[in-house]
């Protein structure tokens, strides 16, 4: 595929570009970039004039529940929320039926994924046969497969002999650890972050310090064995102050937050929407402020979205029986490019964060516009306002905080491998 992107601002920080240029594309690969340059014959070309230019957004952190819950999404629907969201690469986590513990359905994944599929799909393989936290998966096969690293997700590996072991086979097999940081003996039958609000609503609550907790015996373990260990979804300041202390000192430990932690807080379960429901839970105004600031001092080193779609039958219940978890696939970047506008981070360190960093983290080799790298691009329109509605989503379910609000910024268009697979809304 041959592909002239002009005019637009590009922002690589990969290669510490920023500034007004062409990018020019030919058979699936970035040949240059530059101003004023010319396309071939036959090349399709792409207006990007008032526009953002970026290596393509990659999610390291995704529920696609394909295979076994197709009902909620599948790798179709759910790739095809992710392009509307200018991610040209995302990361799914094994908590499908059957779970990503063997070969056979990291393969499946990945075949249907290149078949079916409108962006690139990394498997994430799980830690524990079937989740069950008791003996260890086979990891070199799920290497060997195409994951990308391992995780229990959605549970933690309670057993800390266990989680030692782990990370010990993950490093010499060489591939990343990402854990579901939380303590379940606090959590209880919680529903929400405990605090004010839980207390006044009535619903149960988590204490944050599970999240510490469980955070703190990570960094531990990722210490003594000399591992390295990514943390999902950071959600608390205790959390945030763990890993940075960890980091000081040396310990390969890496962490991810989602947006919704750095824009909501647990006064959005008020009126007990189920649609703010998740887990981690949302927390309070200092975790918040906690949060950015882990952004800002490099603490927190990725953006992810933890995409978890449901079907209305599993929100539409009493607060206490509904799922955890919200989309965010097609919400992400416009609430993202808000820590820009608010300044937070420069918008640098945010494309950061959304491209080169999650690819670092997992050894993808994508994340960058270097010549002779895979086309995978996004054009950012900071401009754009939608409104997000059920209509407009391509995820198959619709659980999102945000219904019936006005997003500013949107991807323009999303190229992967070459190739324009999503040209805006």
């Amino acid at each position: 595929m041959n592909l002239l992107i002009k005019g637009g601002r590009v922002i690589d920080p990969s290669q510490h570009i920023d500034g007004v240029m062409d990018v020019l594309v030919e058979n699936g690969l970035v040949k240059e970039l530059g101003q004023g340059l010319t396309a071939p014959t036959g090349a399709e070309t792409v207006d990007a004039s008032g526009k953002y230019v970026v290596p393509g957004l990659i999610d390291m952190h995704v529920h696609l529940r394909d295979p076994g819950l197709e009902y909620k999404e599948d790798i179709v629907s759910g790739t095809k929320a992710a392009v509307a969201g200018g991610f040209t690469s995302v990361c799914c986590m094994p908590n499908t039926k059957p779970c990503i513990d063997n070969k056979a359905v990291a393969t499946y994944i990945i075949n249907k994924a290149k078949t079916e599929g409108f962006c690139n799909v990394f498997p994430v393989g799980n830690i524990t046969y079937g989740m069950n936290g008791e003996r260890l998966a086979e990891m070199g096969d799920l290497k060997e497969s195409g994951c990308v690293a391992v995780s229990d997700d959605g549970k933690p590996v309670k057993n800390s002999e266990l989680m030692r072991r782990a990370l010990e086979y993950a490093k010499g097999m060489g591939i990343l650890v990402i854990s579901h940081a939380e303590e379940l003996d606090l959590v209880g039958a919680g529903v929400m972050n405990e605090g004010f609000t839980s207390t006044e609503l009535g619903l149960k609550g988590i204490p944050r310090v599970a999240e510490d907790i469980a955070t703190a015996r990570e960094v531990m373990l990722a210490e003594y064995t000399g591992a390295p260990i990514h943390i999902a979804h950071v959600s608390t300041e205790g959390a945030v102050r763990i890993i940075r202390d960890a980091k000081a000192r040396g310990v390969k430990v890496t962490c991810e937050t989602a947006p919704h932690y750095f824009t909501l807080t647990d006064d959005a379960v008020r009126g007990y929407n189920t649609n703010a429901k998740m887990n981690p839970p949302l927390r309070e105004a200092s975790d918040v402020a906690a949060i950015k600031a882990g952004l800002r001092d490099g603490t927190i080193d990725a953006i992810a979205t933890d995409h978890a779609p449901h079907h209305l039958d599993e929100k539409d219940v009493e607060f206490n029986e509904a799922m955890n978890g919200i989309i965010g696939l097609e919400t992400a970047l416009p609430l993202s490019l808000a820590l820009v506008d608010d300044g937070v981070l420069t918008l640098q360190l945010l494309i950061e964060k959304m491209t080169c960093k999650p690819s670092d983290i997992l050894g993808l080799g994508r994340g960058t516009l270097k010549a002779g790298a895979v086309a995978d691009l996004t054009v950012i329109d900071p401009k754009k306002q939608w409104t997000v509605t059920a209509e407009s989503l391509a995820s198959k379910s619709k659980n999102s905080p945000w219904l019936g609000q006005t997003m500013t910024g949107a991807a323009a268009c999303t190229v992967v491998g070459g190739r324009v697979v999503f040209s805006g809304r």
